[in-house]
């Protein structure tokens, strides 16, 4: 759909340009259209730097959408192989899972062989945005992350954007200064690509290139309109470490840095927590819309407990709902096999949909336009016994069928005013509708009654 609208574009083709010179862009406009809001509220968040949308001008097949505060929690799903599980058709089936069940973004983060192989078919076929961490593929590149240089970091960026990648995170808010903060952590840096920086800023005794070259990289993004993610690496990877010296002394450099990119009309999302106890994630939510300049907060869940290996999607969905409730604006989901191993088919649908509800759920507290309306639809046709509008208005319409018809599969029983969990008897609905026949009844009876004496 994009086709037309990119290809006269030359010079700074950012939607920041264009929103900064007064300009809506047909992205602008298609995306208050989804969002039921006047373009003008697009183009001036945009602006004024509290939204994005995600769009480079390489990636004719995306459908725009918009990530900030003032719109619909989003929700993103990463996926991508790793040197152990190196299947291209395995993660392109992953995308597939993604785009049925409503991931609004897709993060490739492939550290395996293949790498722009898979982040081609992914681009091609998909109409979300896509996001990538350049350091991956510089490092299976060049083999040792040790021998990593600049130039091999920008020329990274720089062929992930001419290919199309929407966004990237980019971990440049990680100083040198900052490592000694993480020694008395209980996990130390859990961040792939934070870890893997702060081991290169210690064995060269550097800065973070990184951040040397940021103004290099902001040329890249301005070319493309690549929005860039401004990653977490010292983000806590427990509860013990959570909000800290570290997380903290990072967030006000991304502050610094989110300026900076604006002032060159480059997009910016900021990255969040990881772990974080429940009572402190509004704190950490606040803290990094006043240091960050009200830039759209992209979190990583958080998980409010470390003690549920293999059911992270709910520990982590519970405090993403309190953190989008709280202001976030993008949801990273959490997969059951986060900490323990890769997503397979059935993870990346179980995360996905665990996250659908977390932003859902928040944006029925922030009271956003029509956002309980499919909740009120559902509940209506389950009070009805409609059983394939209850079906059809879930989030996962083949669970919700498949268990229904796990005890009762006969056709019949999509009509039936009951089901197997209370029979015909106990069924409270059904009993609440005699009751409302007999209330009605009653109430006639008395009208006439009434019409009798007068």
């Amino acid at each position: 759909m994009r086709h037309d609208w990119i290809k006269g574009r030359t010079g700074v083709v950012t939607q920041m340009h264009y929103a900064k010179k007064g300009e809506i862009t047909p992205e602008m406009a298609y995306v208050a259209s989804v969002e039921r809001v006047d373009p003008e509220f697009i183009r001036s968040e945009i602006a004024r730097g509290r939204l994005i949308i995600p769009a480079n001008i390489r990636h004719p097949e995306l459908v725009p959408m918009g990530i900030g505060i003032g719109l619909t929690c989003k929700i993103n799903a990463n996926i991508g192989n790793s040197s152990l599980v190196p299947d291209i058709e395995n993660e392109t089936n992953k995308l597939s899972v993604c785009l049925k069940h409503g991931a609004d973004t897709v993060m490739d983060l492939s550290t395996g062989p293949k790498i722009p192989e898979i982040r081609e078919a992914m681009l091609r076929m998909s109409p979300v945005p896509l996001g990538t961490v350049p350091i991956y593929e510089a490092i299976h590149q060049v083999g040792d992350p040790l021998e990593l240089t600049t130039e091999d970091l920008l020329r990274v960026i720089r062929s992930q954007a001419e290919q199309g990648v929407d966004y990237m995170t980019i971990h440049c808010g990680l100083l040198r200064d900052f490592i000694p903060l993480t020694a008395n952590r209980i996990t130390g840096i859990v961040s792939r690509g934070g870890s893997l920086m702060a081991q290169w800023m210690l064995r060269h005794d550097k800065e973070n290139p990184l951040y040397t070259a940021f103004d290099q990289i902001l040329e890249i993004c301005r070319e493309f309109d690549v929005t860039l993610s401004l990653g977490d690496g010292l983000r806590p990877g427990c509860l013990a470490d959570a909000s800290d010296a570290a997380q903290f002394a990072e967030l006000e450099v991304l502050g610094r840095l989110t300026k900076r990119a604006w002032e060159a009309d480059v997009q910016v999302m900021i990255e969040g927590p990881g772990h974080v106890p429940y009572d402190q994630i509004p704190m950490n939510v606040e803290k990094q819309q006043e240091l960050c300049h009200e830039a759209p907060f992209y979190v990583l869940g958080p998980l409010v407990t470390d003690i549920a290996p293999g059911y992270d999607h709910i520990t982590s969905a519970i405090g993403a709902t309190a953190a989008a409730t709280a202001g976030a604006a993008l949801l990273c989901y959490v997969t059951p096999k986060e900490h323990l191993g890769l997503p397979d088919l059935e993870d990346v649908r179980n995360g996905i949909i665990a996250y659908k509800i977390a932003a859902h759920a928040a944006d029925i507290a922030r009271h956003r336009p029509g956002a309980r309306d499919r909740d009120d639809n559902l509940s209506r046709a389950r009070y009805a016994f409609d059983w394939k509008s209850q079906f059809d208005l879930s989030l996962d319409p083949d669970r919700a069928r498949s268990m229904h018809d796990e005890t009762l599969p006969q056709e019949t029983f999509k009509h039936a005013e009951f089901c197997s969990m209370c029979g015909p008897k106990f069924c409270s609905m059904h009993i609440n509708h005699q009751i409302r026949e007999e209330a009605e009844k009653l109430i006639s009876i008395d009208s006439l009654s009434r019409q009798a004496v007068s």
